[in-house]
Parts: C-alpha cells; sequence; structure tokens
C-alpha cells in the first residue's frame, strides 16, 4: 500500500479533538519548514507541498466527521 494510503487510513479512526491537534502541530510545523527553507534552501523542497497536502488531507477527513458523512 502508498504512503497516502496509509495516511488516509490511519485518518478514519481519528476523533475530531485528534485531527485539530494533529491539524495545529502540522501547521507549525509547515511554518518552521518554510522559514527554514526562506533562510536556506531545504535538502527536500517537496517535503513543503506533502505537508501542505497532508494538512488539507488532515481538514477533509475532519469535516467528513462534523458532517457525519
Amino acid at each position: 500500500m502508498s504512503k497516502k494510503a496509509d495516511f488516509v487510513q490511519s485518518l478514519n479512526g481519528m476523533s475530531e479533538a485528534d485531527l485539530v491537534a494533529k491539524i495545529k502541530e502540522d501547521e507549525l510545523r509547515l511554518k518552521k519548514l518554510s522559514f527554514a527553507h526562506a533562510i536556506a534552501p531545504l535538502e527536500n523542497p517537496q517535503s513543503i507541498r506533502i505537508l501542505r497536502r497532508d494538512i488539507a488531507r488532515l481538514k477533509t477527513q475532519l469535516r467528513k466527521n462534523q458532517i457525519g458523512a
């Protein structure tokens, strides 16, 4: 199974509080990565894109949980 599919699979069992905590944690990590990239180039700049997409997946799952889908 791919890394993305594993990540999405792990989201299904998380509660809303867990999702909100994970979103805040990842947004802080994204801010730090972006700041570090502005100062000196990252070894893997794709990690910023991957993290942004993971945050979007988390927010999508949170919304699904809120509307009960």
